[in-house]
């Protein structure tokens, strides 16, 4: 057996935008990609676009909203490749962009937690074992800056409130899993031009890739638990 064989990421929710970024950064640095979405048609297309720039990367459908779904797609990791090494839980919703927490429909919130909270939660419990049979993990959160409660302000509840949840699942994994090298943190990429940030924004997919890129490939004994932009740490 190959002594340092590739290592194999599975980011959620990567048919477009950072995720497909994403996806093509790690490829470029030698690493095979299961590349998941929702949508079967949009996620194999962007597999296929990936293969045709000479990447190793494999489409699998998966709903991280479907507990189902996401076992099936560890079904599908174990069975062609035997391990996981890294998660990308990039799979989001942004459904209330100009709604007020006094004002929002708590079905839009529920819906929100549904893919941005619980669905990284449901996917980490799920591919958390794959990693522990290797002794080796890593797993990036991709939040965002309004979900900081240091920066905390009005608008956009359910988001903010999911990115919250979502980095609170942040510590309590990352102190679950202290000491088995499965580093777990979250990074907020920044206001980027994607279909979810909109033309206006200031940053490039590339931009916001990159710091998801670096933590993907920490080495052993590297930050856990830990909040970062640009590769820096910020408040929580």
């Amino acid at each position: 057996m190959d002594a340092d064989p590739k290592k194999i990421a599975l980011i959620t929710g990567a048919n477009r935008g950072l995720g497909l970024e994403i996806a093509r950064q790690l490829a470029k640095k030698g690493l095979c990609v299961v590349l998941t979405a929702r949508d079967a048609a949009k996620g194999a297309e962007a597999a296929g676009t990936l293969k045709k720039e000479g990447f190793d990367v494999h489409f699998q459908p998966m709903d991280v909203t479907d507990r189902e779904s996401v076992v099936r797609a560890r079904e599908f990791v174990e069975k062609k490749f035997g391990r996981l090494d890294v998660l990308i839980n990039n799979a989001g919703v942004f459904l209330d962009k100009k709604t007020r927490g006094l004002d929002v429909d708590p079905a839009t919130v529920r819906t929100t937690f549904e893919v941005n909270a619980l669905g990284a939660l449901s996917a980490s419990q799920v591919f958390v074992p794959l990693m522990l049979k290797n002794g080796y993990g890593r797993i990036v959160n991709l939040s965002s800056g309004l979900g900081t409660m240091e920066g905390m302000q009005g608008g956009y509840p359910g988001y903010r409130l999911s990115k919250a949840a979502l980095n609170a699942m942040t510590l309590i994994l990352a102190a679950e899993l202290k000491g088995t090298n499965v580093l777990v943190n979250s990074m907020c990429p920044g206001w980027c031009r994607t279909d979810m940030g909109g033309p206006e924004a200031d940053r490039t997919p590339e931009q916001g890739a990159d710091t998801a890129v670096w933590l993907s490939t920490l080495p052993d004994k590297g930050p856990s638990g830990k909040y970062f932009r640009d590769r820096r740490p910020i408040d929580w």
